[in-house]
């Protein structure tokens, strides 16, 4: 059977990262999250003080680039990957509410999109891979053989991502995290560098109303409708 890219875009707290991690295992593949990458980027940029309020120091971040190194490593405690941050793990840092309201500003920088890009190319040479964020069907891969655009209601992803936050402990409201699930949105679909958008030929996935059994079972049946063409 024919090893492909799978793609997958879409809103944050759409659900997609999930998805993409179940697809991963289902099918063997090795799962890439495009998204963690720029939240470990981000969480770099804060252990800096290259914030100021909501700016960042882009001169001192830039020069910094070259040593941002960024890997996942499979956790056999949780079967899935962790986030690594010049060796350090940080997958539990990078999902704090500090490094959500800040990630859209460091995504939005050219030359941070452009390390982060030449990054998860190299990752995907060899294909089989799973593979999410904003522009990977656009701009990171757009000859994937598969390529998928998650969406979901901004009510109903604030919803999930304050159930998410609550269970590692983290002390949330409802109505903050949905202006930030909305201000994300904004952010991500006007910025000028690699803009969230859904590629011609993706196919989507509006998931506000679907389990997370219906979610996989129609994961499944494009992907192998993909591998047998």
């Amino acid at each position: 059977m024919k090893k492909i890219i799978i793609a997958i875009d879409g809103y944050s707290s759409s659900g997609k990262s999930t998805m993409a991690k179940e697809l991963a295992k289902e099918t063997g593949y090795i799962y890439i999250d495009t998204g963690a990458m720029y939240r470990a980027v981000t969480l770099y940029a804060l252990r800096q003080g290259y914030f100021e309020g909501n700016h960042v120091n882009e001169g001192k971040l830039k020069a910094d680039m070259p040593n941002i190194s960024i890997s996942f490593q499979f956790n056999p405690s949780t079967g899935k990957s962790d986030t690594f941050l010049n060796g350090e793990n940080v997958e539990k840092e990078i999902r704090s509410m500090e490094v959500a309201k800040k990630v859209s500003l460091v995504a939005s920088l050219s030359f941070v999109r452009k390390a982060m890009v030449a990054q998860q190319q190299a990752m995907g040479k060899e294909k089989g891979i799973v593979m999410d964020g904003r522009d990977i069907g656009t701009v990171v891969f757009p000859d994937a053989e598969l390529k998928l655009f998650v969406t979901a209601s901004p009510e109903v992803r604030a919803r999930r991502r304050v159930e998410e936050l609550l269970a590692k402990g983290e002390k949330v409201s409802y109505e903050e995290v949905l202006e930030n699930v909305k201000e994300r949105d904004y952010l991500d679909s006007t910025r000028k560098e690699s803009p969230l958008r859904q590629a011609k030929d993706a196919l989507v996935l509006d998931n506000s109303n679907m389990s997370r059994a219906e979610q996989e079972a129609w994961l499944k049946e494009k992907f192998e409708a993909c591998v047998k063409e």
